[in-house]
């Protein structure tokens, strides 16, 4: 058994899998992620900052959304997020497409391929009176 303090409110609970944050804890940060995708349903061109105001919610937490692609800009010009590899504007995530692109091909070339082993040459069969079993 896996007991930790939750990075929250740092409270003991039982960790299994995930973030280190204790139920109640998680409970609320849903609650919280369901109100600020309310607001944004209702407002879409809102900012980060103007979103974390009327929801009442940290903006390193929207942030958080962001990079997890929980939520997503609803364009790529008013998003002060910047893909970690080549610094272009994105509206969700970590990566814009095409960095993603280009990972996912470069560790596809990275894995090799089995190669396929030659045909055995096949052997001469000879006319003769062999028994057979059908």
């Amino acid at each position: 058994m896996d007991v930790r303090n939750c990075r929250k409110c740092g409270k003991l609970f039982n960790y299994i899998a995930g973030p280190g944050i204790c139920p109640q804890c998680m409970e609320k940060s849903e609650e919280e992620f369901q109100k600020v995708k309310e607001y944004l349903r209702n407002n879409p061109s809102a900012t980060v900052a103007t979103t974390a105001e009327a929801c009442e919610v940290e903006i390193g937490q929207i942030r958080q959304w962001l990079r997890e692609e929980r939520l997503t800009f609803s364009s790529a010009e008013g998003s002060d997020l910047t893909c970690e590899k080549c610094g272009k504007p994105i509206i969700s995530g970590r990566f814009c497409e095409a960095c993603k692109n280009d990972m996912a091909h470069g560790l596809n070339a990275a894995i090799a391929k089995p190669i396929a082993p030659p045909p055995e040459p096949k052997k001469p069969t000879s006319g003769g009176s062999k028994m057979r079993f059908l």
